[in-house]
């Protein structure tokens, strides 16, 4: 499945960290929770912004690709 990058939007501090969809010019927030294991920080993309869970910024060493058969945002390692 092949993934195209995307650039991420200006915002100001005040708001979650989003990405706009090129497919379906849908605005995502990126937000993280923590796994039933209280260990692993997942992270995942919403079309509303959950403010017990939104995130500011990219968290480090991380890069958002987009899907490009579905148009979601994939939060990515950077290698």
């Amino acid at each position: 499945m092949p993934l195209l990058r995307i650039p991420t939007q200006e915002r100001t501090s005040d708001m979650a960290f989003s990405v706009k969809s090129k497919k379906n010019s849908v605005e995502y927030y990126l937000h993280a929770s923590t796994a039933a294991n209280g260990k692993t920080k997942l992270f995942f993309f919403s079309k509303e912004v959950k403010p017990d869970k939104a995130l500011d910024a990219l968290p480090e060493g991380y890069e958002v690709s987009e899907n490009s058969a579905t148009g979601l945002p994939i939060l990515k390692k950077i290698k």
